[in-house]
Parts: structure tokens; C-alpha cells; sequence
């Protein structure tokens, strides 16, 4: 038997949202992932340099897995940045241990680093690539290493409750950000996007992604949209899961010699 559409609420509207880790939604979302397995990648860079930096790491899960599921050790020099005091706590609780240094950060420019102080920087789903700041704080022959959200990303779920969204559609565009990271200096050596399968099984996975992505329906509350979940609850139910399409797309960049 189904679960009632209060019952589904309240649960969503009560589990944490804090760090970056979406295990709750295991069996209510799916979401395909990019073919160049990000963390892998990052893993691999890691192990080849002796300082590194790690913008927006949100709770410290994407870092502290490309060394613990990869069997990979933190270069000597580690720091990670995050603005959100909550997030900040958490990432330090996860990755001291692993050797890494968390530094609240507001995630406006500048980087409260020295010029050229790092041999790689790594983000993943950064709000926004500051460029300049990143060519600064990188060593001659250094590089950034990320994976970003894509244009539209999920914009089936935003749209269904903002309507449409033709401007915001044009923004996150990879080639803009190949132009922004040449224009401050840095050499753009690979740049790839993919458009990906995501699907929400039920209204309390779709509440629980919108309460912890912010920035997709700015200031959403359940009962702001109540009756829209309710609407699209009664959806899921009688034509199966809703169905949004994901992009990201891979930039790495290098500081010329």
C-alpha cells in the first residue's frame, strides 16, 4: 500500500539537510551519473601533487571519499573551503582525520591564500568559479580539476513550479566558462558535458532535493507549494516517477609554465 501524501511530507520535511551527502534519497531518486566518474579523477590528481584545494566542499564527502573508497592518501598540504557554518563543522569533523585543513570561507573573492600556493584545485558543483582567483592561487604548471552543473540542469522540477525559465536556461553554459578561465590566464585542456537521466519515485524525495539544493527554487517551503506537491504527488502515483534531465559537464584548466 502507498504512503499517503501527509505521510511523505512530514518525513521530508523533518530528515537533515546539512553536508552533501543525498544517501537519503537511496530507493526514492535515482540520478544517472557522468561517464568520467569525477571523484576517481580527483582521486587519481591527488595522489600526483604535493599541495591541493578544495573549493565549496560542502560536508567533506566528495573529498574525504576519493581518498577512502579510491585507497588514496591526501597530498601533504590539504586544505578545503566552505562557507556554511554547518557544512564547515561537518567537513571538519570528516576530514581533520584524514589530514586536511577546513577554512571557513565565504566563497567571495578573495581566496585567503598566497599567490601561487597550490599544485591543484578541485570542486565539485562550485555556486560559481571565481577564475581569477583560481589562475592567482595556482602554481606555474598547476591545475583546476571540476565538475560543474550544466545548463538547465533538472529544470523539468524547477519550471513545473516557477514556470518557465528562458534566461536562466542560458546560464552555466560550458563554453562560457572555457571563455571566463582563458580570459584569466589559464589553459583549458579538457571540457566535456553530458545530459543525464534523473528520476524522483516519490513527492518526498522531490521535497527533500528542493529543500537541500537551494538555489533550484529559491526559498521553497512546503507550504508556499502545497498545493503543487500535492498536484504532482497524485502524479507520480498514477503515471510513475518524474523524470528531469541532469547536465554536467568536466573543465580541468592549467596555469601555463
Amino acid at each position: 500500500m502507498s504512503r499517503t501524501f501527509e505521510d511523505l511530507v512530514a518525513e521530508a520535511e523533518s530528515v537533515s539537510v546539512d553536508g552533501w551527502d543525498f544517501s537519503w534519497l537511496d530507493g526514492r531518486a535515482t540520478e544517472q551519473r557522468p561517464s568520467w566518474g569525477y571523484q576517481r579523477l580527483m582521486s587519481a590528481r591527488l595522489a600526483e601533487v604535493d599541495s591541493a584545494l578544495d573549493i565549496q566542499t560542502g560536508g567533506g564527502e566528495v573529498l574525504a571519499g576519493a581518498v577512502l573508497k579510491h585507497r588514496k592518501t591526501l597530498p601533504p598540504t590539504m586544505v578545503a573551503t566552505e562557507s556554511w557554518p554547518p557544512n564547515v563543522d561537518k567537513a571538519t569533523q570528516l576530514l581533520h582525520p584524514l589530514g586536511a585543513v577546513v577554512v571557513a570561507d565565504s566563497d567571495e573573492p578573495p581566496l585567503p591564500f598566497a599567490d601561487n600556493a597550490f599544485d591543484l584545485i578541485t570542486s565539485r558543483h562550485p555556486v560559481r568559479a571565481w577564475w581569477a582567483e583560481i589562475a592567482r592561487v595556482l602554481r606555474p604548471g598547476g591545475s583546476y580539476l571540476s565538475q560543474h552543473v550544466g545548463p538547465a540542469s533538472v529544470f523539468e522540477l524547477v519550471e513545473y513550479f516557477l514556470g518557465p525559465q528562458p534566461e536562466a536556461r542560458k546560464g552555466r553554459d560550458p563554453e562560457d566558462a572555457r571563455k571566463e578561465a582563458e580570459a584569466a590566464g589559464l589553459e583549458v585542456v579538457d571540457l566535456r558535458l553530458e545530459r543525464l537521466r534523473t528520476e524522483f519515485n516519490d513527492i518526498g524525495a522531490v521535497i527533500y532535493f528542493l529543500r537541500k539544493v537551494i538555489w533550484m527554487v529559491p526559498g521553497f517551503t512546503v507550504d508556499q507549494y502545497l498545493e503543487q506537491l500535492r498536484e504532482l504527488h497524485e502524479q507520480i502515483e498514477a503515471d510513475g516517477p518524474f523524470v528531469a534531465t541532469t547536465t554536467r559537464f568536466l573543465i580541468e584548466a592549467r596555469k601555463p609554465v
